[in-house]
């Protein structure tokens, strides 16, 4: 055999060991493994994790069984670095291809979040943090950043109110502030244009209409009722008559028993309205889009009064003599 042989040779041998290495990698990186009961396993990838963490996390889900060929099909593609932080589903039968491209290209976990119309900026904290998706203290620091809030182009001291109530989709490891963002420009989609031109035109502010709107949201929960308890609250308002409201006494005070007390209605906090005029600090709540739209287009009666028939409903009065009777009759027969 002469040298331009043994170099033909040698190079066609190179050839086909490329060729077995590569079929075998690829045969690695492609085909599920076999043998083991398919299941579904969460993994939770921090912000800033290392690649090798992350392998360290995927071999001990049982995810993957050789890391240093993991680590090469990833160095292959360039996608060491392009791992992005999330929570992902990741399947025993999934191949170590597959799981590389999820975690690179895939969508993370999304939490469903139900926010009920009337929940409080603090009962929304203590939800989130009850399902591990923010903490709870940094959400209300944020939540009462005066200089976050008017980013947000809210003219008030906190997002009380602004937090718009809907069913909501988050990944773990979205911020707080991320959160908060979101369901404040939700709050901005719903509260359009034309809602902003009704209010002026109504001679209020966004932030009256969302106080007043937290009101109405906590005072009934019929539909029907939202623009008539709307009606009494901005007829008491034009003349000049104090709201009454205990929803807006109980936000005030920094613990409830659950039994309002005569106490309780003579205590002097900024959202007290038995013993002021005029709307309270701020909102009491989170008002759903049918509160707001109550507070824009309230029915046009001349109600001032009304009181519950405990039965979830209310029954409403032009006159205080009336209003007392109907006191009478369905409170105080009880």
């Amino acid at each position: 055999m002469n040298k331009t042989q043994a170099i033909t040779y040698s190079g066609l041998f190179l050839v086909l060991v490329g060729l077995g290495f590569g079929l075998w990698f690829y045969r690695y990186a492609t085909t599920r493994p076999t043998g083991t009961q398919e299941k579904t396993i969460t993994l939770w990838i921090k912000p800033g994790q290392s690649f090798f963490t992350t392998i360290d996390q995927l071999k001990s889900a049982g995810l993957v069984k050789h890391p240093d060929r993991f680590r090469w099909l990833a160095y292959l593609q360039g996608y060491e670095r392009q791992i992005r932080a999330g929570e992902y589903a990741l399947s025993s039968s999934m191949s170590p291809a597959t799981i590389l491209h999820t975690l690179v290209h895939g969508q993370p976990v999304l939490h469903k979040v139900v926010f009920p119309e009337g929940m409080t900026t603090l009962q929304i904290a203590d939800l989130l943090n009850d399902l591990d998706l923010v903490d709870r203290d940094r959400f209300l620091d944020y939540a009462t950043d005066t200089d976050f809030v008017m980013q947000l182009g809210i003219q008030a001291d906190s997002v009380e109110g602004y937090l718009f109530p809907e069913t909501y989709h988050f990944p773990k490891g979205m911020s707080e502030l991320e959160i908060i963002t979101k369901m404040v420009d939700q709050f901005h989609t719903v509260f359009t244009p034309a809602w902003r031109e009704r209010a002026k035109a109504s001679g209020l502010s966004i932030h009256e209409v969302v106080t007043l709107a937290s009101i109405v949201e906590k005072e009934t929960g019929k539909a029907a009722e939202r623009p008539l308890i709307a009606a009494v609250f901005l007829n008491r308002l034009k003349r000049n008559m104090r709201l009454e409201s205990d929803p807006t006494v109980i936000y005030g005070l920094k613990e409830f028993t659950g039994n309002l007390t005569r106490r309780d209605l003579q205590s002097p906090t900024a959202y007290n309205t038995y013993t002021f005029k005029g709307l309270p600090a701020g909102p009491i709540a989170n008002p759903g889009k049918a509160s707001l739209e109550a507070v824009l287009f309230p029915a046009e009666k001349a109600y001032l009064y009304f009181v519950s028939k405990n039965d979830g409903s209310h029954h409403f009065s032009h006159t205080f003599a009336e209003h007392k009777k109907m006191v009478r009759k369905y409170q105080l027969s009880r």
